[in-house]
């Protein structure tokens, strides 16, 4: 289920935040507090998914909080960028994969964007096959790219219209 954050959430965001696994090709720094978490939760609930900015859609999983899908609405309101995080104990069953095909699925169908745009650090194999399972092409690979906790590195970019969506929606 994807829905809005609350705060009962804070607890289990900080969590999977904190598993340097998960954070390693992420923006933030493990451990990540739980005054980290219930910050972003205020901000999030503050926020409105159909505004120009980033919001973060909540992965729920029978009653647990199990990731998050992050949208960046363009300022244009035709075209987003999308990112997401699911806590190891739940990878590698399709969570990520499902919960992705929904928010595009929205956009697409709903929202009626034109473009959704995803870039990914190199060495995560993983969110790369991810994204090309779910209908993105590879676009692009920037060579040492990224300043990312201490080193270079290399960013994966991907693509989706919605016309493809439409012609070849897995």
């Amino acid at each position: 289920m994807l829905r809005p954050f609350t705060a009962a959430d804070a607890p289990a965001f900080a969590e999977y935040r904190s598993d340097p696994a998960v954070a390693r090709y992420q923006g933030w720094e493990a451990p990540f507090t739980l005054a980290q978490a219930e910050e972003f939760v205020r901000d999030v609930a503050e926020s409105d998914p159909a505004a120009p900015g980033w919001y973060q859609y909540a992965v729920e999983v029978g009653g647990v909080l199990v990731g998050d899908v992050g949208v960046g609405l363009h300022e244009n309101r035709m075209q987003a960028d999308i990112g997401y995080t699911l806590a190891t104990a739940h990878q590698g069953r399709g969570y990520a994969a499902e919960a992705v095909r929904r928010v595009l699925a929205h956009l697409f169908e709903v929202r009626g964007l034109h473009r959704v745009s995803a870039e990914c650090d190199a060495r995560n194999e993983r969110s790369a096959r991810l994204l090309t399972r779910v209908g993105f092409r590879q676009e692009g690979h920037r060579v040492q790219s990224t300043w990312l906790k201490g080193e270079w590195t290399d960013d994966l970019l991907f693509g989706l219209l919605a016309e493809e969506w439409r012609a070849g929606r897995p």
